[in-house]
């Protein structure tokens, strides 16, 4: 197993005898399915249903709940969440001291069927994000000996389609179906409501999102985070983290499809891509021409 310290996350601890109701009622995850072992993706939405803070969110014991976010809003993401507290009785703090690792099957490693089950036994957490397979585990609090980079990190997340914000995206610029929470468990369809409910909800119903990430793979290196993706000149999204070859993009399906159907070049820069959906990913490109442009 490869093991990385991620210094770019930070811990924000809420706790208390209404800690979970709280959460519930403001965050897009299901924390009534959140089993102990896990964690879990979601993001607390603009009441436009745009993403303002991307987190995962794991028990941390009894009336407590761990939101494992960037380190540069974590601030900001706990003075949001002090907004909604009201009377409700839960502690909200930042756990400065608290390292936050990650740990995966590495392929130069031996393999073990009983890998995965031993480390969440000894307190990791699977990061339900990845598939299964991967085996892909969340740490936190104590420090271990790290092995891996920053760089083998981002790898393995672009190799699955794991898009996260600053690099990927930027917070108020996109809906959770564009970076397929609803895909990953990060959205509770069948929970109440909580803040930006309704337009999420609205656009699973009618199936409207167009935005998607996708998997981009050139013969050369791929320009830098934030190149346009163009079709015949024209923008249809934007690349988010790269390594080598390989990136994430997000980037209007329908307009994918027009291009594949019409055999025109899809390009980053000058770099022309092969775009895929990611294989755990459950959406599908649409079947009919163009949608019509965003209003």
């Amino acid at each position: 197993m490869a093991t990385a310290h991620l210094r770019d996350r930070a811990v924000i601890l809420v706790e208390g005898p209404d800690a979970e109701h709280f959460l519930q009622n403001i965050l897009t995850t299901d924390i009534d399915v959140l089993a102990a072992g896990e964690a879990k993706p979601g993001a607390l939405l603009a009441p436009q249903g745009k993403i303002l803070f991307d987190f995962l969110i794991s028990r941390a014991g009894e009336n407590a709940f761990r939101l494992d976010c960037r380190t540069d809003v974590a601030d900001d993401f706990r003075r949001r969440l002090m907004l909604y507290k009201l009377r409700a009785k839960v502690e909200i703090s930042k756990q400065d001291q608290s390292v936050v690792l990650a740990r995966w099957h590495d392929d130069s490693a031996a393999s073990g069927g009983d890998a995965t089950t031993s480390e969440i036994d000894s307190g990791w957490l699977a990061d339900t994000r990845f598939p299964a397979a991967a085996k892909v585990l969340r740490g936190y609090g104590e420090a271990a000996t790290a092995d891996a980079d920053d760089a083998a990190w981002q790898r393995l997340r672009i190799a699955h389609g794991i898009a996260e914000s600053g690099g990927d995206y930027q917070l108020g610029d996109a809906f959770p179906h564009d970076v397929l929470l609803d895909q990953s468990g990060g959205v509770g369809f069948r929970k109440g409501c909580y803040v930006g409910q309704e337009v999420v909800s609205r656009m699973q119903h009618r199936g409207t999102a167009r935005r998607r990430v996708m998997l981009a793979e050139g013969k050369t290196a791929l320009p830098a985070t934030g190149s346009e993706v163009t079709v015949n000149g024209r923008s249809i999204g934007m690349l988010g983290s790269t390594s080598g070859n390989r990136g994430i993009a997000i980037v209007r399906i329908d307009r994918v499809k027009d291009a594949l159907d019409a055999g025109h070049p899809i390009l980053v820069g000058d770099v022309p891509v092969a775009l895929a959906i990611p294989g755990w990913a459950t959406y599908t490109l649409p079947q009919d021409a163009a949608a019509a442009d965003d209003a």
